[in-house]
């Protein structure tokens, strides 16, 4: 496979001299060290149209609300250099910024720890990842791990935030420094079925089945068991769920079946494809008020797939897309229907004389089925009638703010 994504090496040099001169000026106005991350460190930029420099700023540890104390510095250096700025929320804030879209800086604070147990946050790992990838990520690994990143981005599957449950860069990275190549690496994941992949880069447990023990439950619910070879007690791929995986392992598969350059693109969305196929199509189009980025795409995939179980109960869902692009508090949900005809409803057992009087009362076709009443609904209405009769309905409306969600329309 002759596929290279790495960046020309006069556009690395150019966006390089940006990054560094920017982190030049950081140093002199801030009292913490300053240190470059990410895949401008570690020589590993994959060919794209817009490109992220992360910036660590390494705080002492006497220091507490680190998100303020950066925001302080950073608003006077981005008014001279009249450039763009906006706090992201996570795990800890920080700062994404930009004067063009094409090289964005996000500045990140972490605590300055001298090992890993002392870490307050999971960003304050980032300077231990750094020097671990920059020792063991070398030569013919580089331009694998460029390909790699541009496959699993290509194809929705990169990113640890919640609305994703995917791979997190570090975690391909180590997958990288474990297997060498890319191609490798595919052809071994998708020999993965039911049972966990363990894999332990530094061999910190003789037994691989010791992983089980050692590592908190709630880490041990991914399809692979990436050891973090900076910390043994904590799994790189906690995050990758096997909805995600298997999404992978689908287009891994045809990958390798028919290697093909469109499998490093991203694919829009094809509504007009989808409005050919057999069955009724929707665009639904989810707003939320929550903060933009992971929150408001996790509260809005959540509620993604509460209402396609609400109305997989009518309907076949013969297609069902999400798409948010980690920006803005919009989101949209693409689905393709089949109406069921009849739908069986579940009432009260036949003892709860006052609640069969109510549910024969409110239902005509009922029947008794193990000593439980039931009724036989015919669906005749549409998709998109059912979701606006739903969402005007006062379950709807209890649902809606419950669940972070401020509008949904239909485009």
């Amino acid at each position: 496979m002759r596929f290279d994504f790495s960046v020309d090496e006069k556009e690395f040099k150019e966006m390089k001299k940006e990054v560094d001169d920017f982190m030049n000026i950081l140093r002199k106005k801030i009292g913490a060290d300053v240190f470059l991350g990410g895949s401008f460190a570690k020589g590993t930029v994959a060919k794209s149209d817009e490109y992220d420099a992360d910036i660590f700023v390494r705080f002492d540890w006497k220091y507490d609300n680190l998100s303020d104390r950066l925001e302080k510095v950073l608003k006077p250096i981005v008014k001279s250099g009249k450039l763009n700025m906006k706090r992201m929320h996570g795990s800890r804030d920080y700062f994404r910024i930009w004067k063009e879209r094409k090289l964005t800086f996000e500045v990140i604070p972490v605590t300055k720890i001298k090992n890993v147990k002392m870490a307050r946050n999971v960003t304050d790992l980032s300077y231990f990842h750094v020097n671990y990838v920059r020792r063991n990520l070398k030569g013919r690994m580089l331009k694998e791990l460029a390909l790699a990143k541009k496959f699993f981005r290509a194809n929705g599957v990169y990113g640890a935030e919640s609305y994703i449950h995917g791979f997190s860069g570090y975690g391909i990275e180590c997958l990288i420094i474990h297997y060498k190549s890319f191609e490798k690496m595919l052809k071994e994941l998708v020999k993965v079925k039911d049972k966990r992949l363990v894999i332990d880069l530094k061999k910190f447990y003789k037994k691989k089945d010791a992983v089980f023990f050692e590592l908190n439950e709630s880490k041990l619910h991914s399809p692979i068991i990436l050891v973090d070879p900076t910390w043994k007690e904590r799994n790189v791929l906690a995050s990758l769920n096997w909805e995600t995986f298997r999404k992978f392992q689908e287009t891994a598969k045809k990958f390798l079946k028919n290697p093909s350059g469109m499998f490093f693109e991203r694919k829009e969305m094809d509504i007009s494809k989808m409005k050919k196929k057999e069955g009724e199509f929707l665009h639904i189009v989810l707003e939320t008020s929550r903060q933009e980025g992971d929150i408001a795409g996790t509260k809005m995939k959540k509620f993604a797939g509460f209402l396609t179980r609400e109305m997989g109960k009518y309907f076949s869902v013969l297609e069902n897309e999400f798409s948010y692009l980690g920006e803005g508090q919009k989101a949209d949900l693409y689905l393709i229907l089949k109406s069921k005809k009849e739908f069986l409803k579940v009432g009260p057992p036949l003892k709860m004389k006052k609640e069969v009087v109510r549910f024969r009362k409110a239902n005509k076709k009922t029947f008794v089925k193990g000593s439980v009443l039931h009724a036989r609904i015919n669906v005749n209405f549409s998709g998109k009638e059912f979701v606006k009769k739903w969402v005007q309905s006062k379950e709807g409306r209890i649902k809606l703010e419950g669940m972070g969600l401020s509008k949904i329309t239909f485009s």
